[in-house]
């Protein structure tokens, strides 16, 4: 008889290794699961194995990340929203330290890569709808725009969230998007107060 795997159990095992990366802890087989109710079987059954828990790692990272962004509410200021999606990517990083860490670990591969490449369409999409809006110029390459906003959004939140800066650092995003977003195209007064209202929605 084929038991029904139990999804709580798999979300205990990635917590727990989560939270043995945060505290500096060697993850193997044992300590992952010293003092629970699981043994070590239950990473195979899981994950096929400690390798497939690195993969799962990465996973949760990602899917969290897509999960904060597409529950954002837009709004009728398509730059405002624009930088409340790099603000998303940048709470998630900081709430999730250890998993961010992990994501981009590309010493294991992803269950569903899509589910990454999915993260930069949110900003991909953005920049699209900054340009019809005439925000941003015609003739601006959303991917590129979007790229240079994640290479931001990612070096902030890398120095940040696993690295020497301190919080007060992430507030280097508000010029630098400025910058990025008036070099697309926008009005700089205009931009300003835009790139102002969506950082303060970061908590």
């Amino acid at each position: 008889m084929v038991r029904t795997k139990n999804p709580q159990i798999r979300s205990m095992l990635i917590e727990r290794a989560a939270q043995m990366l945060r505290a500096r802890e060697t993850v193997t087989l044992r300590s992952l699961v010293s003092g629970s109710s699981v043994s070590t079987m239950a990473v195979y059954t899981y994950f096929d194995g400690m390798d497939g828990l690195w993969k799962a790692l990465r996973q949760e990272g990602f899917t969290r990340l897509a999960a904060r962004l597409s529950d954002l509410e837009m709004s009728d200021d398509p730059v405002r929203d624009q930088t409340m999606m790099g603000v998303a990517y940048l709470s998630n990083a900081l709430q999730n330290p250890d998993l961010y860490r992990v994501m981009f670990d590309t010493s294991a591969d992803l269950e569903d890569a899509a589910a990454a490449e999915a993260s930069l369409h949110h900003l991909v999409i953005g920049a699209e709808r900054c340009s019809s809006a005439g925000r941003f110029r015609s003739d601006i390459d959303p991917t590129a725009l979007a790229t240079q906003q994640w290479m931001i959004g990612h070096g902030l939140a890398s120095l940040v969230a696993g690295g020497p800066l301190p919080v007060s650092a992430l507030a280097h995003a508000v010029p630098m998007l400025t910058a990025l977003f008036v070099s697309a195209g926008d009005e700089p007064s205009r931009c300003a107060r835009s790139v102002e209202s969506g950082w303060a929605l970061l908590g």
